[in-house]
């Protein structure tokens, strides 16, 4: 009688709870703990939009870019306390 009452619910394609931009497709083949050791390092990973990784594609044209803005900003920061 117990098992009766406690039938599961099947999910449909409609209700699954995966958001659109998860595309599962795109996940084969990944490595398990891949950043792991990064990570225990205290890198940090910063995930780039589309637009922004087809301009800056790798980390040290990233560092380059940021690092510039850094000095600019600095050398601003310099004239305006004049």
């Amino acid at each position: 009688m117990r098992g009766s009452l406690m039938k599961r619910k099947v999910k449909t394609e409609e209700e699954d709870e995966l958001r659109p931009e998860y595309d599962l497709s795109k996940l084969k083949g990944g490595v398990r703990g891949k950043y792991a050791q990064r990570y225990k390092e205290g890198t940090n990973l910063v995930l780039l939009e589309p637009d922004v990784a087809e301009v800056f594609p790798d980390d040290e044209s990233v560092n380059r870019a940021l690092r510039l803005l850094m000095e600019i900003s600095e050398k601003q920061l310099s004239q305006t306390r004049r």
